[in-house]
């Protein structure tokens, strides 16, 4: 019991590292590739008034509207919506705009996992995880142990299922979204993708990545559970659970456009 304490301190206490030191790497990555990628400006000889009434003329204010509005559609090469769903859920890795989107590298792939992972609001979800799952007790210390074991099941799961494997296997993490049809005809296609997903070249595949990588963590959440939770229905039951948020989390990622069209026609005037 008390290995078992010791490596689950060091666990938690490397993922606590992790989040402080991998986030804001990409975050600094993003903005020096955003900075070196921007075009240089000439400024432009004060002897052209021609140029100060164009930005007086509504249609030329109308054309620059137009081209910055288009800019900020291009901002998102890769389709992802970059929104929360309800305001507080991270959506990091769905595609609502399946036509003509570029594949992600593993770089790409290891940041999507590091978003997902170190999100703010992933913190208290796995809180609530924890309170169901007292695999090391019922007391407020045994909670704490159960937090950090949790929290390392999710961390090992995303990196595994979202950035390792896809990179090794060439297979798209990313949700893509259907968008269209009947409810049980986008309920089934958002359920099965957790078996069906897509190459980097866009063919369909078997998702090696999603039901591996998650059996994979279940493997090695027995180096850090107690005894009574390592046994071969213990691990299924815990791999099982995994493949059944991932189901519900692509549930919420179809629907959830839907769902954010009714509540912005609800706000309109």
């Amino acid at each position: 019991m008390v290995l078992q304490k010791k490596v689950v301190m060091v666990l938690g206490l490397a993922m606590m590292a992790t989040a402080l030191t991998t986030t804001p790497s990409f975050a600094e990555s993003d903005q020096t590739a955003a900075t070196s990628a921007a075009p240089i400006v000439q400024q432009d000889s004060p002897s052209t008034s021609e140029g100060q009434h164009q930005a007086d003329d509504p249609e030329t204010s109308s054309d620059k509207s137009s081209d910055a509005a288009e800019d900020q559609g291009k901002a998102n090469p890769h389709g992802k919506s970059n929104t929360r769903m309800f305001g507080i859920l991270p959506n990091n890795t769905t595609v609502e705009n399946q036509s003509q989107v570029p594949p992600v590298g593993a770089r790409e792939k290891f940041k999507m996992a590091s978003m997902n992972t170190f999100d703010p609001y992933v913190y208290p979800f796995v809180g609530a995880i924890a309170t169901l799952n007292r695999s090391y007790g019922s007391n407020m210390g045994e909670y704490f142990e159960q937090y950090a074991a949790s929290l390392t099941d999710n961390m090992t799961g995303n990196f595994l299922t979202t950035a390792v494997l896809p990179s090794v296997l060439h297979q798209d993490p990313r949700y893509f979204e259907l968008g269209s049809g009947g409810f049980l005809h986008r309920f089934a296609y958002a359920a099965s993708r957790s078996i069906v997903t897509r190459s980097d070249r866009g063919h369909a595949q078997f998702n090696v990545s999603e039901l591996a990588g998650n059996g994979i963590a279940a493997g090695i959440s027995n180096l850090y559970y107690p005894s009574a939770d390592r046994t071969l229905t213990a691990t299924l039951s815990r791999w099982g659970m995994q493949v059944m948020w991932d189901t519900l989390s692509n549930e919420l990622k179809e629907f959830w456009p839907d769902v954010r069209q009714k509540i912005h026609h609800r706000a309109g005037p």
